[in-house]
C-alpha cells in the first residue's frame, strides 16, 4: 500500500472573461498569470468557450493549449456568444470523472458548480468543487442551500476529502459562509497586505473568492497572488492554497466505477 503523502497546489481564479481592469480583453494577460501560479489544479470561473468565435472568445481553448499536459473539464452555466460560459478545471492528475451542478435560481443569471474527481495519489481521489455563486442576497440563500444536500456536496457516495472553492460572491458572514464553515475547515490567506481581500484586483476591498476542505487535507501555506501582471488581467486576485495529505494510505480507497466525461 502507498504510504508517500502528496503534495499539491490548487488555485482559484475568476477570469473576468479575460476582461482587465482597464477593460480591455487581454487572453494573453490571463494565460500569463496562470503560468505565474505553478498550480497543479485550476479552478477557473467565466471562461468563455466561444470555437467558432472571434480569438478573444476562445478562451476555454487557449487556456487548454497553454497546458497541453493537463486535464480539462469545462462546465457550461449559459450560452454566450454564439458558444457557452462557465467554470473550467485544470488538473496535472487524473480526472477520472466530471459533473456540473445547476445552481441557478429563476430569473437570475445561470450558475453553477463544476465538480471534478481527481485522483493526486493512486486509488486516491479528492472531489473538487469549482463554484461561482450569483450576486443577490436571496441567490444565494437558495444557493447555499442547494450546495450543503444529498445533490451536490452531502452526496452518500461520495468517497475521499472534498475540496470546495470558487467565487461565492460573498464579503459578509452570510448564510453561505455559515453553512460551509459548519461542515469544512477553512482559513484566511497570507496576504502581502494587512487584509486578505480579492476583489477588485487594483485595489482590493472585500473577499468574494474562499476555500473550504476536509480532512486528511491539511494547508501548508496560502496566499493571494499579487504580481504586476495579476493586477490588471482581470477584476479578481487569484488565490493559492498548498495542500499535504498527513497519510495518503489511510485516505478511503476510490471503488466507484467513474469515466471522464
Amino acid at each position: 500500500m502507498m504510504t508517500t503523502s502528496p503534495n499539491f497546489r490548487i488555485a482559484t481564479y475568476n477570469l473576468h472573461k479575460c476582461r482587465g481592469f482597464d477593460f480591455r480583453i487581454v487572453p494573453e494577460r490571463i494565460l500569463n498569470v496562470l503560468k505565474e501560479l505553478d498550480a497543479d489544479i485550476l479552478c477557473l470561473q467565466e471562461v468563455a468557450n466561444v470555437p467558432t468565435g472571434p480569438p478573444q472568445w476562445n478562451q476555454a481553448h487557449a487556456i487548454a493549449e497553454t497546458f497541453p499536459d493537463f486535464h480539462v473539464a469545462f462546465g457550461a452555466n449559459r450560452p454566450f456568444q454564439g458558444g457557452t460560459y462557465g467554470n473550467m478545471t485544470l488538473s496535472r492528475f487524473p480526472i477520472v470523472s466530471w459533473k456540473n451542478h445547476d445552481l441557478s435560481r429563476e430569473r437570475r443569471e445561470p450558475r453553477g458548480v463544476l465538480q471534478t474527481e481527481i485522483e493526486i495519489a493512486r486509488g486516491a481521489v479528492v472531489h473538487v468543487f469549482n463554484v461561482h455563486l450569483g450576486t443577490g442576497h436571496m441567490e444565494r440563500r437558495y444557493q447555499a442551500r442547494k450546495l450543503l444536500n444529498p445533490e451536490v456536496l452531502e452526496q452518500p457516495d461520495l468517497v475521499g476529502p472534498r475540496l470546495v472553492l470558487g467565487d461565492f460572491n460573498e464579503w459578509t458572514r452570510g448564510i453561505t459562509t455559515r453553512l460551509l464553515q459548519s461542515s469544512f475547515k477553512t482559513f484566511r490567506p497570507r496576504h502581502v497586505g494587512r487584509y486578505p481581500r480579492t476583489f477588485p484586483g487594483m485595489l482590493p476591498l472585500v473577499s468574494l473568492d474562499h476555500c473550504y476542505y476536509d480532512e486528511p487535507l491539511h494547508v501548508q501555506s496560502s496566499r493571494l497572488w499579487r504580481s504586476k501582471m495579476a493586477l490588471w488581467a482581470s477584476d479578481h486576485l487569484p488565490l493559492i492554497v498548498d495542500f499535504y495529505v498527513s497519510n495518503v494510505s489511510r485516505m478511503p480507497r476510490h471503488t466507484r466505477e467513474h469515466s471522464a466525461a
